[in-house]
């Protein structure tokens, strides 16, 4: 006669509890899945489409942007997601404290690295463009500048920053996100800050958005509509750089023929007053190279944006990066209207920045720990 185990149809923990417990965890993992990322779960080609009155496309959809400011829909037939579903899973990724995923930091870091490599090519140095060389534009690509002893005089001799130079970065954003964020005091306390356009930090502005700067970009747009493409008189451009104390300059001076003038007269300006400020030029090699990065990841665009750029460029020269005033809809995560930068109103020209796919790129950053998005309230 058989012996007869008296437990054997409790199954304490024995493989049909195991199997119950390894599924209820596997649903679980999916659930959360699917609260934050959707549908699909995010690969790294996979982005968010443009936000529409209330509906956002899909991760991959593909969009246009006419002048009306409207959007054709997806062509590939996906489900699209609903604003506010979208800013309520963001709401329920703030839940958890940030924390960097070292292992996802690195292998981005290492991406950049073999595509862009700013600590070697993010301007243009002596080094890594001699004299003599024939330098072709970013855009126009039939148009080749010749560097003259002259050009090249106006060149670091190297690159001033290193890999992972910085511990901690702060790329701010002209965002209505940053306004009334509270988050000037954290953002001084990074040990280096990018700012993108020369954006108004006085007092009025400083308690959100700081007033720490390092680098900041001055797009050539600005010195053509504000300061008369310098040709006139220098010392109002003068007085505005004069704010950003001790930071330096960079221009794209080789994004196509027109911005290589007015670049080269800011250093000019800068030499006839004395000045100690550093004045750098994208390299036009390293700017296409991030806009083909990007492009794989779904940022398709006329242009990228200068803060796309940084942040490119910060990943590279930081440890740890942080993002202030990036957010690319009329409401912020809790459905409250914003203002489309945090000093006025203005909207950008139509079809020109791809800054939902951008946006969209950050936040699926964020939630990977590659980099921190900050659009609440600093503590």
């Amino acid at each position: 006669m058989g012996y007869s185990d008296p437990t054997s149809n409790r199954d304490l923990l024995g493989n049909r509890s195991l199997c119950f417990i390894f599924i209820c965890a596997f649903g679980l993992v999916t659930l959360l899945q699917q609260i934050l990322y959707g549908k699909n779960y995010i690969k790294s080609g996979q982005q968010f489409s443009r936000l529409k009155g209330e509906e956002v496309g899909n991760w991959s959809g593909l969009i246009s942007y006419p002048d009306d400011g409207g959007m054709k829909p997806a062509r590939n037939g996906r489900k699209r997601v609903k604003t506010s579903e979208l800013f309520e899973r963001w709401r329920n990724l703030q839940v958890c404290k940030w924390k960097q995923n070292k292992e996802e930091t690195d292998n981005f870091k290492m991406s950049l690295s073999r595509c862009c490599n700013a600590p070697s090519f993010l301007f243009t140095t002596k080094r890594n463009t001699p004299s003599g060389t024939k330098l072709r534009y970013e855009v126009d690509t039939s148009g080749i500048l010749h560097i003259s002893p002259e050009i090249f005089k106006m060149f670091p001799d190297d690159m001033p920053y290193s890999k992972s130079q910085f511990k901690k970065c702060a790329v701010i954003g002209n965002g209505g996100i940053i306004k009334n964020s509270k988050c000037g005091r954290e953002i001084n306390a990074a040990d280096f800050v990018f700012r993108c356009n020369i954006p108004p930090i006085s007092d009025m502005y400083s308690e959100d958005v700081g007033s720490k700067t390092d680098l900041v970009t001055v797009n050539p747009s600005i010195i053509t509509e504000r300061f008369q493409k310098l040709e006139k008189w220098r010392k109002p451009f003068y007085n505005v750089l004069q704010n950003y104390e001790n930071s330096s300059v960079v221009l794209p001076a080789f994004y196509n023929t027109r911005n290589t003038d007015v670049s080269f007269r800011v250093k000019y300006m800068l030499d006839d007053y004395e000045s100690s400020r550093g004045v750098f030029f994208f390299h036009p090699q390293y700017l296409l190279n991030v806009q083909r990065f990007w492009a794989v990841q779904g940022v398709r665009a006329k242009r990228l944006s200068s803060g796309l750029m940084l942040v490119t460029a910060a990943m590279e020269l930081c440890e740890e990066v942080h993002l202030y005033g990036f957010w690319a809809f009329p409401m912020n995560p809790s459905g409250i209207f914003i203002t489309h930068h945090y000093y006025d109103n203005v909207k950008p020209r139509p079809g020109f920045h791809a800054m939902p796919y951008e946006i969209f790129n950050f936040m699926h950053m964020h939630a990977r720990g590659i980099l921190h998005v900050h659009t609440g309230p600093c503590r």
